[in-house]
């Protein structure tokens, strides 16, 4: 089976994917509790300073695991914080450029379902069948990287549990529109 004849299918759940997103972002709401206030968070953002270039901070920083042993450096640990720090560029937040990012990242699970769906399905697979192996993909691709975001950067696992109600939702989508889109 050609891989062109799964353009549509890969385009269109790209499409709804990025659509449901919108809807579940922006009016369910449940994502507000993803992020909080610093208590103290003018006083954070003086001692970050506006020069601070964009980036991944962690505090205290050592330079390497044998720095991690010198006392200073365990005293810098148990006074705490203990922090990860993402700085973004200055300015508002440019959502059209986040959006197209997105969107890119969409379309690339989608174009990884229909390469894996091709090397596994024949035409005319079964309907079930071709869900059933476009929503698992499509489950891991949206999915499983917010264990990750949880386990080495401190995101809280309520955010991860969140993104996977999101991640079920784009797999179900998904493993529709492949089904129905798929070549007979």
């Amino acid at each position: 089976m050609p891989f062109g004849s799964l353009w549509l299918p890969v385009v269109v759940s790209t499409v709804v994917v990025w659509l449901l997103s919108a809807v579940l972002h922006m009016a369910l709401r449940y994502h507000r509790a993803d992020y909080r206030k610093l208590p103290n968070e003018d006083a954070v953002a003086a001692a970050l300073g506006g020069d601070t270039p964009p980036g991944l901070y962690v505090i205290p920083y050592c330079v390497d695991a044998a720095s991690m042993k010198d006392p200073a450096v365990i005293e810098k640990y148990s006074r705490g914080p203990v922090a990860l720090i993402g700085v973004l560029r200055k300015g508002t937040p440019q959502m059209g450029k986040t959006l197209v990012q997105w969107l890119l990242f969409c379309f690339l699970v989608s174009f990884t379902i229909g390469y894996l769906a091709r090397h596994t399905l024949t035409a005319g697979a079964e309907t079930w069948m071709v869900a059933r192996i476009a929503g698992t993909i499509a489950f891991v691709g949206y999915g499983y990287g917010a264990f990750q975001d949880s386990i080495w950067q401190a995101i809280p696992w309520s955010n991860s549990l969140r993104h996977l109600i999101d991640s079920t939702v784009y797999a179900l989508a998904t493993a529709l529109v492949f089904a129905w889109l798929w070549p007979a």
